[in-house]
C-alpha cells in the first residue's frame, strides 16, 4: 500500500462543492474536527445542521454526545440496544452513509485524478497550499 507524504487536508463537502475545513503538515486526528465541521457548515450556509454523514473515526463518545444534545442524526452505528425505532434509524444510517460514500470519496477520486492532487510536485508548503487549493476548488467550478 503506497504511503503519502505532505499536507493532510479535513474536507467538508456541502451539496458537492468541497470546502477545506483544514489543512495540516503534520498528522491529526481528524475525528475529533467533527465540532468544527458542523459549525463552518453553519457559518457558510447560514442553516442549522439537522444531519451528518461521516467516517466511522468521527464516531466517539465526544461527537455522539453533541449531535445528540444539538439533535443532528448521524450515519454513525448505534452503540448499546436497539431502540424501538430502530429500522427507521437503520434506513436513515444506510441513506446517508451511501451519500456520503458516493460524493465524497468520488469527490476525493476525481480531485486526485482530474486536478493533479494525487501528484503534487510543489517544493514547498505555500506552493503545496497553493496547488491543494486550486485542485479542490478548481474540480468545485466543474460541477
Amino acid at each position: 500500500k503506497s504511503v503519502e507524504f505532505g499536507a493532510k487536508v479535513n474536507n467538508i463537502q456541502i451539496d458537492g462543492i468541497s470546502f477545506i475545513e483544514h489543512l495540516s503538515f503534520k498528522a491529526f486526528n481528524e475525528g475529533i474536527r467533527l465540532k468544527d465541521c458542523i459549525r463552518m457548515q453553519q457559518k457558510l450556509m447560514n442553516v442549522r445542521v439537522r444531519c451528518v454523514a461521516a467516517d466511522s473515526i468521527y464516531a466517539n463518545n465526544a461527537n455522539r454526545k453533541f449531535c445528540t444534545k444539538y439533535g443532528i442524526s448521524t450515519s454513525f452505528v448505534r452503540k448499546g440496544r436497539a431502540a424501538k425505532d430502530e429500522p427507521l434509524r437503520k434506513v436513515l444510517r444506510s441513506e446517508l452513509s451511501k451519500e456520503r460514500a458516493t460524493r465524497l470519496e468520488g469527490s476525493f477520486g476525481t480531485q486526485k485524478q482530474h486536478y493533479s492532487l494525487s501528484r503534487i510536485k510543489a517544493r514547498n508548503r505555500k506552493t503545496e497550499i497553493l496547488w491543494i487549493f486550486f485542485g479542490i476548488h478548481t474540480a468545485n467550478a466543474i460541477l
